[in-house]
């Protein structure tokens, strides 16, 4: 028997959200990821109302056009209907999230996809709601506001969990249980870079309210963490960075903002005692390529080791407009079905979200409790090692690159 639908308000409204963006560059997400599947989840039953909350009114008529002229158009019978906070006619309202909050029922969802420093407020004031929270990585930004965060779910009894869609690919998955049968950690190496264009985008937040290891090397920091739950634990950091592309004049981020972060992870093997080192590297610097994100990692075990490289899937094309590319339908599909339909169901972009929607109607229900969750999502109480080394990074970094013990 279907579950009762649940409502959903989308906390921020740019790119990953509606794939809106306001600005001139080509975004590789220009159909959005989080409404399109809130959309899909609403037409099969699974999704009541849907509202989405931003800062400003004045927006929403180009939001509502890029959603009607995109996924309207795009796929046959998509509703994109969706109820829009603030009042078109305000300027500016940092704090409407909370109005947007208020309208929802008890054990409603609430999916945050704004700046990293914002987090951590909506979160919890939605959390003391007593909504379930969806939160995009990182969580936050400090490990005392993680706690904070942890605690109060527990409180609230909510599930609350990071949107960490790689969890949900087929290969990142299956290379996460290959890596915890090859004995003691020794060594990682992730790569993770986005580029320089972007930075038209972020330069209102870069290297103000966070940084770029924050915002890639948090997605190889939980692969690696996730395959060493029971294995093996975090015990320093060391960061370094280059900087002089994003604060350059032509890309116009805050001064000193950096291009490229390197962390190096002492980790600590819990049965043997022995050490093993992780190296995480994420830049936004890099030139327009063939792909979007370059993604890639090497993983050595005591007996075995493995490589992933995630940009690339054997699925090349190449046109007069955009030239090559590699492409991956793996994380989201945009092309519709002979019938015009959205299929992109099985994709792991779209399973990361519909996965927690499922979570949050079955608990709503009363068919399940938010610990049952515990192992099949990124829960705020599993991810909390993220926050912790990202945090010892920018430490790190702020104090010139000195070594940061993790508790």
């Amino acid at each position: 028997m279907a579950l009762p639908p649940v409502n959903v308000l989308m906390v921020g409204t740019g790119e990953y959200t509606t794939g809106y963006t306001g600005a001139t560059n080509v975004s590789d997400k220009s159909l959005g990821v989080v409404a399109l599947v809130m959309f899909d989840c609403r037409s099969r039953g699974k999704v009541a109302n849907v509202s989405m909350v931003g800062t400003t009114g004045k927006k929403h008529g180009a939001i509502r056009e890029h959603l009607a002229n995109g996924l309207g158009r795009k796929y046959k019978n998509m509703d994109v209907s969706v109820q829009l906070f603030p009042d078109d006619a305000v300027e500016r309202d940092a704090d409407a999230y909370k109005g947007a909050i208020d309208q929802l029922e008890k054990g409603d969802a609430v999916i945050i996809f704004t700046p990293d420093d914002t987090h951590f407020d909506i979160a919890l004031y939605a959390v003391k709601k007593g909504m379930h929270v969806l939160v995009t990585k990182p969580a936050v930004k400090t490990a005392e506001e993680h706690r904070i965060l942890v605690e109060e779910a527990e409180k609230q009894n909510v599930l609350v969990a990071v949107e960490l869609h790689k969890r949900f690919d087929p290969i990142y998955a299956d290379a996460r249980e290959k890596m915890r049968t090859l004995g003691d950690f020794s060594y990682f190496n992730a790569y993770m870079s986005q580029p320089k264009y972007q930075l038209t985008t972020f330069k209102a937040w870069a290297g103000k309210s966070s940084d770029i290891s924050y915002y890639l090397n948090s997605h190889h920091i939980d692969v690696l963490t996730w395959a060493l739950q029971g294995v093996a634990v975090p015990i320093s950091v060391t960061a370094s960075a280059a900087t002089g592309v994003a604060s350059s004049e032509k890309h116009g981020c805050a001064p000193g903002t950096e291009d490229t972060i390197t962390l190096l992870v002492t980790f600590r093997n819990i049965a043997s005692g022995n050490t093993g080192t992780a190296v995480f590297t994420s830049s936004w610097i890099a030139p327009k390529a063939e792909v979007h994100t370059q993604q890639r990692f090497f993983y050595m075990g005591h007996s075995g080791e493995i490589r992933v490289d995630q940009a690339h899937r054997g699925y090349e094309s190449a046109t007069d407009s955009n030239g090559f590319g590699q492409n991956n339908p793996l994380y989201i599909r945009y092309q519709p079905d002979p019938s015009g339909k959205y299929v992109g169901q099985y994709t792991y972009g779209h399973r990361s979200l519909e996965a927690w929607i499922d979570a949050v109607q079955a608990i709503k229900a009363g068919k399940a409790t938010p610990s049952d969750y515990v192992g099949s999502l990124a829960t705020a109480k599993e991810t909390e090692v993220i926050t912790k080394i990202l945090e010892a990074g920018r430490k790190s970094l702020d104090q010139g690159g000195t070594l940061v013990k993790i508790d």
